[in-house]
């Protein structure tokens, strides 16, 4: 069992920075792939990024030169930096945790959420 709490969303100028932080607890962490998703109002859950266990990630196309996923195993923790933020990234943005195997890009496959941070990014 996975416990997952998201923290560091909020209001953002189009441009600006912010950096969320994912606490999991639970044991053996580092056996995990973690993933970011985020749903924006009327839309579906889409995939941001992935990270192993080993420390291998894997981001979306459209945010791959401006967010990046990282995890420390040691800390529990798994952050989401976010930079050149547009306003299409206003969203709530999830934490997730998965076994290994199959696609680490569906939301499907992951087994653990956390409630979700709200992440405004103002034009």
């Amino acid at each position: 069992q996975v416990q997952l709490v998201e923290s560091g969303g909020g209001l953002v100028q189009a441009g600006g920075s912010l950096r969320l932080s994912c606490t999991a607890s639970g044991r053996s962490f580092s056996t995990y792939v973690m993933g970011w998703f985020r749903q924006a109002p009327g839309k579906e859950r889409e995939f941001v990024a992935y990270i192993t266990g080993g420390g291998n990630p894997g981001h979306v196309e459209s945010v791959k030169d401006r967010f990046t996923i990282s995890r420390d195993n040691a800390r529990n923790m798994v952050y989401l930096q976010m930079n050149s933020l547009k306003p299409e990234g206003t969203a709530v943005y999830y934490c997730a945790a998965r076994r290994y195997g199959g696609s680490y890009v569906s939301a499907l496959g992951y087994n653990y959420w956390g409630q979700g941070t709200q992440v405004t990014v103002s034009s």
